[in-house]
């Protein structure tokens, strides 16, 4: 199955069950779990930094999250803000 060696602690059986599964789902509903976990992660990496960054204000959390999932220069064009400037 391709993409298997991502879920390499997932038992074989066991995922074929949630492909199949997954592939009879209603789209519509694939699209909703899809977004709930983009929302479940965006949360998790948002624990992390306050985490990390106990003083940081909303801002900052929100700088330092999104530096997370762009790279330098679209921090930089994005929001004028250099990670590498904000260890």
């Amino acid at each position: 199955m391709a993409g298997s060696d991502y879920y390499s602690d997932t038992d074989p059986s066991a995922m074929e069950v949630w492909v199949k599964h997954f592939r009879k789902m209603d789209p519509v509903r694939r699209v909703q779990l899809a977004l709930e976990h983009s929302e479940t992660r965006f949360k998790l990496v948002e624990l992390n930094v306050r985490e990390a960054y106990p003083q940081a204000r909303d801002r900052e959390v929100f700088l330092r999250v999104a530096a997370r999932h762009l790279t330098r220069d679209q921090m930089i064009g994005a929001y004028g803000w250099d990670p590498e400037l904000h260890p």
